[in-house]
């Protein structure tokens, strides 16, 4: 299962935007990583070089990797409806995301792991692959293992946090409501240069 490595801090600079939740341990978040880093400001990206940021920010954020986020591209430009509403209802129901907007897990690469280590269950049954679409009605719990975590604990008991609309949650079992629209994505997307990267 392909997945990204590396150091975090590097990408999230290299987009301008904290990718991976890190909040106040990100620093140097305004400047590009690599050794011409802090000589400052660079010359205005090329519309090609916008669009590849976006399509980049897009891709780090959810932590696919290019051969399935192309993939993602080219089934929502083939289904009939708005294109940019069917790309992020499909990135949004991955089953890792699923898990991080419930907020039973802080950043999307700390569910991925709680996924892959089959600590989530859909409709009552243990499901480890993180790019799973989940639907309308289906249930999202924690396993009783995962839930006696210390990070997972530490989650779970925050009594400040922000659903999504889409979706519901009582103690450590969510529920889907309804299908995610664009509005629902809370991050700095453009998804049109995303589209225009593609359609070239």
């Amino acid at each position: 299962m392909a997945r990204q490595t590396g150091p975090k801090d590097r990408l999230s600079r290299r987009e301008g935007f904290d990718l991976f939740g890190k909040g106040g341990k990100l620093t140097r978040l305004s400047q590009t990583p690599g050794v011409h880093g802090p000589k400052g400001q660079r010359r205005a990206p090329s519309q090609y070089g916008r669009q590849l940021r976006e399509k980049q920010k897009a891709k780090r954020l959810y932590g696919i990797m290019e051969k399935q986020f192309s993939k993602y591209i080219e089934t929502a430009m083939k289904t009939k409806g708005n294109t940019v509403e069917v790309l992020f209802a499909t990135l949004e129901t991955r089953l890792d995301n699923v898990v991080y907007r419930l907020r039973f897990a802080a950043t999307r690469p700390q569910a991925r792991q709680l996924v892959s280590h089959r600590h989530v269950l859909v409709n009552g049954k243990k499901v480890n692959i993180p790019s799973y679409q989940v639907k309308v009605g289906d249930s999202i719990s924690l396993s009783e293992k995962a839930t006696q975590m210390p990070s997972v604990k530490k989650v779970l008991e925050a009594k400040e946090f922000t659903l999504p609309g889409w979706l519901d949650r009582k103690a450590h079992i969510g529920n889907v409501k309804a299908m995610p629209k664009r509005e629902d994505v809370i991050e700095p997307i453009n998804e049109q240069d995303i589209i225009e990267f593609y359609s070239r």
